[in-house]
């Protein structure tokens, strides 16, 4: 079946603005036109399409179902196009670009292994790491303004639809300072300390959690909660904190002798760390090369010589 001639790109635009934004005041201004030339383009391709793509509140707009089935669609064909037309204008098809959704789990140790590969191998290549949560970075993913997504996702519901190439597991750790008196001491006596854990409602949390349970331990009251790993390096070092964190985000500072983890007796898998990309939008070729680049990195991961 053809597409329907009467399908602008301004309504595909004006789609995933409002679909990034969730408002139509916001997708408005961002997209510089007034609200109601953004309801007027949304009430056409409703129309056109025979679907209903966004519930209205007063608190703004959410993707029906419908919505969400088009969106896996709209925002890879769209970004594909503004890509080759970039590509072209700018010689990038002669060089490269590659945009990496990062978790905080592999900013300390795979990534920069990965990016040493692909620039030692690709002098023109251009790479855009943007960090944040899971749950953001696959959003990101959908739309078709990133190509790659690296970390622990392969158990996070917004996963689905997607691809997920798995390339290690991680298991967490308890982790503390070289000189931090727990090291000879019990494990009973966390309590003591401040403890440092990943964010409520993520992925890597809920395999925190998952460990206290195990060592039969409460939830500690008094706790920093981020997914900043430069933060909790540096508390850590600097403090008798003990800090609940995936192997991945200390795998260097333990090798230099600089933080030490404590015996559990027991070993918490944490999760697979992989490749998640977006099947309805072709790998360009720089994420190809960027994929190459974190199997080869991986290898010694997978193999426990790291």
């Amino acid at each position: 079946m053809n597409i329907d001639n009467r399908i602008k790109f301004r309504h595909l635009l004006c789609f995933l603005e409002v679909s990034r934004q969730g408002s139509l005041v916001r997708a408005a201004s961002v997209l510089m036109v007034t609200q109601p030339a953004i309801s007027k383009s949304l009430k056409e391709l409703e129309d056109i399409l025979n679907a209903s793509l966004f519930d209205r509140s007063k608190s703004g707009v959410t993707l029906t179902e419908a919505g969400r089935a088009f969106l896996r669609y709209v925002g890879p064909c769209v970004q594909s196009l503004r890509e080759g037309v970039r590509s072209l204008r700018e010689g990038e098809h002669e060089s490269g670009l590659i945009r990496i959704g990062v978790l905080s789990t592999v900013e300390s140790s795979l990534l920069p292994d990965t990016l040493r590969r692909l620039h030692a191998q690709h002098a023109s290549l251009a790479v855009q790491a943007i960090t944040g949560p899971g749950k953001h970075l696959l959003s990101l993913l959908r739309l078709g303004d990133l190509d790659l997504v690296v970390g622990r996702v392969s158990d996070n519901p917004q996963v689905e639809g997607l691809t997920f190439e798995h390339l290690y597991s991680d298991s967490m750790a308890i982790i503390v300072n070289a000189s931090h008196e727990l090291l000879s001491g019990s494990l009973h006596a966390l309590d003591d300390y401040p403890v440092i854990l990943p964010l409520p409602d993520t992925t890597i949390r809920r395999h925190a959690d998952s460990l206290f349970v195990q060592l039969g331990l409460s939830l500690p009251k008094r706790r920093l909660e981020t997914l900043s790993v430069a933060l909790c390096r540096s508390y850590v070092l600097n403090s008798n904190a003990v800090w609940i964190a995936p192997r991945d985000a200390v795998r260097q500072d333990l090798l230099k002798g600089e933080l030490a983890e404590l015996d559990l007796g027991l070993k918490e898998p944490g999760g697979s760390v992989g490749i998640c990309s977006n099947p309805a939008m072709p790998l360009s070729l720089a994420a190809q090369w960027c994929c190459e680049a974190l199997r080869e990195a991986a290898a010694p991961y997978r193999s426990g010589d790291l």
